[in-house]
């Protein structure tokens, strides 16, 4: 094979992001994607003609030169679309963001007064230096909010108790909120912006794919490459630098190249040949990635619920969230009289539940759907499994300093950079995976961007507004 200029594998956001603009800066990309299809975990998949996500994704940034990127590919085909997301505790749905009167008289008043009084003492006596997912929710919303809202879900989520969960994941992921902004956005509206208040977001007429296979069109039509159902393999190196990199039987030579990857970091490490030093192995083999299962189900139902998804705060069922995506936009489903429900289940990759045949998950969320009455007595006719393994970083305990060993252990390669969620182990948006992609582009042209910084200070989003 000849020498390539540059190598970058993954074709979700941040890869696609990546080619996208080192052709912008006169470089040829060659892309590397192990699915047949671009998008990563954002694409959009199809069962019997419905069409939905792996998760949602909602096309909402506080980021200019993002929000210009993505109008230029897709420009009115993105639609401006009402967020509606509930949280389903105890056979009640719980609008968020926070509705006050109804909050308050669903919970009832002695709940109500115990919440207030649960947060004034955290107020009063907060842990000074939170270690993990309770401590730092308890501090922002007080012990009885934390154990209605938020324990049961995201135990789910990660398979974790709360008290093995960072808190470096709560504090990125609902930075700047507390139950005083809850409330405050309750009475006077969502002012100060927070991410997980906004009442719309944009999104693609047909899904994200949409997003996706427009920027591959425009990559291949100025020259980039993309290799689709191509696993990057043995990557050898030698005297800091990547020196090739293994797709399938191809060998691509990286001497003179660069080398730019959003695989998960974990299985990044492992390939290096030679391995790395044992601490480094050690720390890449304990990082960790949670997936999660999407059944979707059809359901022969005009409508069954008007939200974009619901939060299942009910530990009686393993499924975690629901989408609706007709909510997202009418045309995901090829009739008026049908509905597809998708159901995430949570679950490391290999463990019973995602072992578990695929009749036998459309079965469990047949029978789940109907336990929680959110379909009744219309017939579902049909469905369909996707496995993501990789969909989560895991935020454990220590888990700070095993990226800290690898990442010192790999700036040592000077033509190398790693990007996106799984590839920084870091729980990305996608806006963020995606400008990681194009500053890693612009390093290679010659600026000089950190790319650990992207998404990491308190206030990143609300700094750069002016830019």
């Amino acid at each position: 094979m000849p020498d390539a200029e540059l190598v970058i594998v993954g074709a979700g956001p941040a890869g696609l992001a990546c080619a996208y603009e080192a052709l912008r800066r006169g470089l040829r990309p060659l892309v590397l994607e192990k699915e047949a299809r671009v998008g990563g975990i954002a694409r959009t998949e199809q069962a019997d003609g419905c069409l939905f996500d792996l998760g949602g994704h909602r096309f909402f940034t506080k980021e200019p030169e993002i929000q210009a990127l993505w109008d230029s590919l897709l420009g009115e085909e993105l639609l401006v679309r009402p967020r509606l997301s509930r949280i389903y505790y105890r056979r009640r749905f719980y609008d968020y963001p926070l509705r006050l009167l109804p909050t308050l008289r669903k919970l009832g008043l002695g709940t109500s007064l115990a919440i207030l009084g649960s947060y004034l003492a955290a107020r009063l006596r907060p842990y000074r230096h939170p270690q993990n997912f309770e401590e730092w929710v308890i501090n922002r919303f007080g012990r009885r909010l934390y154990e209605t809202f938020f324990r049961s879900y995201t135990e789910k989520v990660w398979g974790l108790p709360c008290t093995e969960i960072s808190a470096d994941w709560a504090a990125q992921r609902i930075r700047g909120l507390s139950l005083r902004e809850i409330l405050r956005a309750a009475l006077l509206g969502n002012r100060r912006g927070h991410t997980s208040l906004i009442e719309e977001f944009r999104y693609p007429r047909l899904g994200p794919s949409m997003m996706w296979e427009k920027m591959a069109e425009a990559i291949s039509a100025e020259g980039g490459q993309l290799w689709l159902s191509t696993c990057a393999g043995r990557l050898e190196h030698e005297t800091g630098r990547i020196t090739a990199v293994w797709a399938g039987e191809h060998r691509l030579d990286l001497r003179e190249g660069a080398l730019v990857s959003s695989a998960p970091l974990r299985e990044f490490v492992l390939a290096l040949d030679p391995p790395a030093p044992d601490p480094v192995l050690q720390a890449a083999q304990s990082l960790r990635y949670r997936g999660f299962l999407a059944v979707a189900l059809l359901v022969e139902a005009e409508s069954l619920f008007p939200d974009n998804w619901i939060y299942i705060h009910a530990p009686e069922v393993r499924v975690g969230r629901i989408q609706n995506p007709k909510n997202w936009s009418m045309e995901m489903v090829p009739e008026p009289g049908l509905t597809c429900l998708v159901l995430e289940y949570f679950c490391w990759s290999g463990e019973e539940l995602w072992n578990r045949a695929d009749k036998d998950l459309l079965a469990l969320a047949e029978r789940e759907l109907r336990q929680l009455g959110l379909v009744g007595n219309e017939k579902v006719r049909g469905g369909r499994v996707v496995r993501v393994s990789h969909a989560y970083p895991v935020y454990d305990p220590g888990y700070q300093e095993r990226v800290r060993v690898v990442r010192e252990y790999l700036s040592g390669f000077l033509n190398l950079q790693v990007i996106g969620r799984a590839g920084m182990h870091r729980y990305n948006n996608m806006d963020h995976a995606m400008l990681t992609g194009l500053l890693a582009a612009r390093n290679l042209a010659g600026e000089s961007h950190d790319l650990w910084q992207v998404n990491l200070e308190e206030e990143y989003l609300e700094m750069r507004k002016g830019n």
